[in-house]
């Protein structure tokens, strides 16, 4: 089993019912004593960033739900690490940075759109409580994939995830949400 650490995928176990995490592959960027921060991969929302950041002059840059909370809060996974401020989480796998740098190379198309990913809010989880989660099986845990968080399609996201680990996990895919309606 992979230990629980920042830089792991918890995969949605396919009968889980919370509406914020249903059929969810969630990026762990931070975990320690203090608690659990990660990012939703494959929930997208009606925004575009230069809706919601005024400078941007480039339309169309899809912005993602990274979870239910702080949803007054931008991030951003990317593979850039020239970009100053940025924290390394794996190999070409980078974090948050100097959001004027990022509007910068985005406005003067110094950057390649298929490598960096924007966030509105993020998931949290306080001490112990994703360890409890994990234990009553709700997530399973994989490793990292860049091609999943920067190539995979919203709706294909969790099924790509549980193709990843392989095995016994991908006939998972074709699990019902509701196991009633089977």
């Amino acid at each position: 089993m992979i230990p629980l650490n920042e830089n792991i995928f918890l995969i949605a176990d396919p009968f889980l019912k919370d509406i914020n995490f249903k059929r969810s592959v969630v990026f762990i960027c931070e975990h320690n004593d203090d608690g659990s921060f990660g990012l939703i991969q494959n929930e997208p929302t009606d925004y575009f960033l230069d809706q919601i950041i005024d400078n941007i002059t480039f339309e169309g840059i899809p912005v993602f739900k990274g979870g239910p909370v702080g949803l007054n809060t931008i991030h951003f996974l990317h593979q850039f690490p020239t970009v100053p401020n940025c924290i390394k989480l794996a190999a070409d796998l980078y974090w948050g940075g100097d959001i004027e740098t990022i509007i910068e190379m985005i406005n003067s198309g110094q950057i390649d759109l298929q490598k960096i990913k924007f966030f509105i809010g993020y998931s949290g989880w306080s001490p112990k409580q994703l360890i409890e989660e994990i234990t009553e099986k709700t997530w399973l845990l994989s490793e990292v994939n860049t091609d999943i968080i920067f190539k995979s399609k919203p709706d294909e996201t969790w099924k790509d995830a549980l193709k990843f680990l392989g095995g016994e996990f991908e006939q998972l895919i074709n699990y019902p949400i509701d196991p009633q309606l089977n």
